[in-house]
């Protein structure tokens, strides 16, 4: 479970290198500021959970644990940066308006804060040493 926490985190890192990258320079000729400025925010919060999933999969906790901080990330990611991603580029590559699915932003961002708190009740539980 381990190497696939962190393999996740690594390929969800290196996709978030990739974006920030194409969003510095392709997407810098086409979008507005404001636009840019949004699509950096996903960018930022994906590069934030994948060093959260390389942390949680070298950690001590659980096995349990990590799957379902590990589950949540991964949707989380998936719902607060993908749809991010669509709606600062709304109407760029694909002829569909994406401002229908920017509810699931805020889902996404809950799931990344459960993640969060998941760890947090794992680590108040544990006896101290």
């Amino acid at each position: 479970m381990d190497k696939k926490i962190i393999s996740t985190g690594a390929i969800f890192g290196m996709l978030a290198i990739i974006l920030g990258a194409f969003g510095a320079h392709a997407l810098k000729k086409v979008l507005t500021i404001d636009q840019l400025s949004t699509f950096e925010t996903g960018v930022k919060y994906q590069m934030y959970h994948a060093l959260f999933l390389l942390f949680i999969g070298l950690s001590s906790i659980s096995q349990k644990t990590k799957r379902m901080i590990c589950n949540l990330v991964v949707v989380g990611i998936i719902f607060f940066s993908g749809s991010i991603y669509l709606l600062a580029t709304n109407g760029l590559f694909i002829p569909f308006d994406f401002k229908a699915i920017g509810f699931i932003t805020p889902i996404g961002g809950l799931f990344l804060i459960i993640s969060w708190g998941v760890l947090l009740v794992n680590i108040l539980k544990k006896a101290p040493q």
